[in-house]
């Protein structure tokens, strides 16, 4: 009796979480692969898939694909320099902590207008710089490239802290006599780091690839206050700016594809170089 009594209870302590993802996740992305293959006479149809990439093309999806993969290099890179960094004990970590996770609590709203003021034509703050160099200002929102800069820039600046926070509780987890022994019998900083660092660390990297990833490929605030206009179009910004349902419910299923596609790499990388590892495969 007390055995079935403590799993209904279980169960009902879950039902919360269940429901908030069955309600405002489940539900809506089925409804949206569905629709997507319907018209306004609720006949089934592909039209709505033709037309997304008839008006918009590719140029969304590479963009996308751009600015997640660059964005995500770019922020691993640097919260896996500043997690190495906070792993080891020095005076002042604590305060070096707290600024770091400064950007995190800013909001969407004011790291847009920040970034904009750091890159307006006249008056950023990054002209400014460049002309004590001598160097003629740029107009940063003016092209592509410069403005896909601007954008991963200040989207990394924002989420770096949280990686961090998540590959720093990664690197506490390992214990410091593998580097010990491993330094015994001879092996370099680069042998440390792909055979005892990366694989111990595969789950808390996946976990951080998949949150950071899944949100830049719904970036959409960050570019529609730094940009407000077309220059650079995402997925999820083409699909604020579709006016028929239809075509933005197939290209809502589009994007669900890439990000369930994106899931399941992280995951398969995390059940390879995780899980094997630790049961010494």
């Amino acid at each position: 009796m007390t055995k079935w009594r403590d799993s209904w209870t279980a169960y009902i302590l879950i039902l919360p979480a269940a429901l908030y993802v069955l309600i405002l996740a489940f539900i809506p992305a089925i409804e949206a692969v569905y629709y997507s293959f319907t018209n306004i006479k609720g006949g089934y149809t592909l039209f709505n898939y033709s037309f997304v990439l008839s008006v918009f093309g590719t140029r969304p999806i590479v963009n996308t694909f751009i600015v997640t993969v660059t964005a995500l290099i770019l922020q691993f890179v640097f919260a896996f320099a500043l997690a190495s960094l906070l792993a080891k004990p020095f005076k002042g970590r604590g305060a070096f902590s707290a600024i770091i996770l400064i950007p995190f609590g800013v909001a969407t709203i004011v790291t847009a207008v920040i970034f904009h003021n750091i890159f307006s034509t006249y008056g950023g703050y990054a002209n400014s710089f460049l002309n004590i160099f001598g160097v003629k200002p740029l107009d940063w929102t003016g092209s592509f490239d410069t403005s896909l800069f601007a954008l991963i820039l200040a989207d990394s600046w924002k989420n770096t802290p949280i990686v961090t926070l998540i590959l720093l509780a990664g690197m506490t987890t390992i214990s410091p006599d593998l580097y010990s022994q491993a330094m015994v019998d001879g092996a370099n900083v680069i042998q440390r780091f792909f055979r005892i660092t990366l694989p111990n660390m595969a789950g808390f990297i996946a976990i951080a690839l998949m949150i950071r990833g899944i949100s830049e490929f719904n970036i959409f605030a960050m570019a529609l206050l730094l940009f407000p206009y077309q220059l650079l179009t995402t997925m999820t910004y083409s699909l604020y700016d579709t006016v028929n349902a239809h075509p933005a419910y197939a290209g809502a299923t589009i994007l669900l594809g890439f990000v369930l596609i994106f899931a399941t790499l992280i995951m398969f990388y995390r059940t390879r170089y995780g899980v094997g590892h630790s049961n010494g495969k």
